[in-house]
């Protein structure tokens, strides 16, 4: 069934918020997010406001790349497949979008994870693909540096593949457990892949019978090319970065043509932009808000995350100058993505000092600054034009912006009958309003009967 209603996620990158130095403010966690309760607090509110699902984002080392992260930033946070395990027992109704790498692990793994916590979940739970574009995550793996760009996605592409077949290596009626009869499962539509590729080698079946969904709902955030390319062959939520309306729109009808091209339709396709939200009484205690956190900035550390994105340690350039050469993107083997942002921004003139701390206090997404009526009109606008069919909610600081999102904003885009008051019935795939996919050796039987 369609969906009718903008789809809203709620979204932590750093436990403390999307700010990168929110653990600084004096409202943030301290060592409570390494416990279950802090995100059991977030998660209960969120599923009060009835939102569709959580996102969360992850790495595989500490953020250091540059040498300033370690003692300022680095980032640690708990692995999301154990969180979400947990987070499912303590909660009914809401998803759960996790990130998981396609470079460092295997097919088998992922895909045994995935089916198990779906099961537990009954059906709550999304696959955020990701290739692992940082340095510090490739030495954590027995590589010297990131792996190139091009094979990261070649990778990812049949790991999806294996994935999906592992998923669909047991039919849905497979299960029988007969006690009378003694037989535990039908074994004709039990199914071994016996997958030679060319990064893969799988014999399988999986030993998890197939998810509640099918599949787990296949979340991608990538916007290179190859990214995009691999998000219409895959991606049933993309996570993008857009700045304005209009290059929503354009993005939309860019990835509407992405999809023709593998015999999919605009609706099996969510767009989500990621948002930084800031809500307060007033625009000017909004902006307040915003101009506190950016006091909490350190040069280091914005100069640390600047480097990483550009793909060059620009601290040892003067901060008051320019932004010097940068990689070319299509040689680039870090994020694409971001270092396309750092370029666009690079010629407009800006500083390094001032680059840096326009994209280590608000990231790469847009600011919604206002009050609650405000910040629901800037939502409303894009998801009726088409630019968005909803959003990741990218608080600066937790829990207290998530926590007044979820008491000030939800209510007045229910009010305006944008989003639900209730949960709809079924799995999380039904909600976001996706198709189930057909199993691929039932379909490969049919067509062979079919020609028979």
């Amino acid at each position: 069934m369609p969906r009718r209603n903008m789809i809203l996620a709620g979204f932590f990158f750093n436990p403390q918020g999307d700010h990168r130095l929110s653990w600084r403010h004096p409202r943030a966690p301290g060592r409570e997010f390494l416990g279950l309760d802090y995100y059991r607090g977030l998660a209960e509110a969120a599923e009060r406001a009835k939102l569709d699902t959580i996102f969360i984002a992850d790495h595989l080392g500490v953020w250091d790349t540059f040498g300033s992260g370690l003692a300022h930033y680095a980032n640690p946070r708990l692995e999301p497949l154990s969180l979400v395990s947990a987070l499912s027992a303590v909660t009914k109704d809401i998803g759960f979008m996790v990130t998981a790498s396609s470079s460092y692990t295997e097919p088998f793994n992922t895909a045994r994870m995935f089916a198990s916590i779906d099961h537990i979940s009954n059906g709550r739970v999304g696959w955020n693909v990701v290739t692992s574009a940082l340095e510090e995550e490739a030495v954590n793996f027995g590589r010297d540096s990131n792996i190139e760009h091009a094979l990261r996605y070649e990778r990812a592409a049949e790991f999806l593949d294996v994935t999906k077949a592992l998923w669909d290596s047991w039919e849905d009626d497979a299960l029988i457990i007969d006690k009378t009869s003694g037989q535990f499962a039908n074994a004709e539509h039990v199914h071994y892949l016996n997958h030679h590729g060319k990064h893969f080698k799988v014999r399988g079946p999986l030993n998890v019978p197939r998810p509640p969904q099918g599949h787990p709902v296949i979340v991608q955030a990538g916007s290179s090319e190859a990214g995009k390319n691999l998000a219409a062959a895959h991606a049933e939520v993309h996570f993008a970065i857009l700045r304005s309306e209009a290059e929503g729109l354009a993005y939309r009808a860019d990835m509407n043509n992405r999809l023709a091209r593998f015999d999919r339709t605009p609706e099996s396709f969510k767009l989500l932009p990621g948002i930084l939200p800031i809500v307060a009484g007033s625009a000017s205690e909004a902006e307040e808000k915003q101009e506190y956190l950016e006091t909490l900035m350190l040069d280091a550390v914005a100069v640390d995350l600047l480097s990483s994105w550009a793909g060059v340690d620009l601290s040892v350039y003067p901060l008051d100058g320019p932004i010097p050469d940068l990689p070319d993107e299509g040689t680039f083997n870090g994020w694409r993505t971001w270092l396309a942002l750092v370029k666009d921004d690079a010629n407009k003139g800006l500083s390094i000092r001032q680059l840096a701390r326009k994209i280590a206090n608000t990231g790469s997404v847009p600011l919604v600054v206002g009050t609650p009526s405000q910040v629901a009109d800037q939502l409303e606008a894009w998801f009726v034009s088409g630019a968005a069919d909803g959003y990741n909610l990218m608080f600066p600081l937790l829990p207290e912006d998530w926590m007044n999102f979820m008491q000030t904003v939800v209510p007045g885009l229910q009010r305006r009958g944008l989003f639900r008051t209730e949960y709809e019935p079924g799995t999380l795939r039904d909600r976001l309003g996706l198709a189930r996919p057909r199993n691929s050796f039932v379909a490969a039987r049919g067509a062979v009967q079919a020609r028979a």
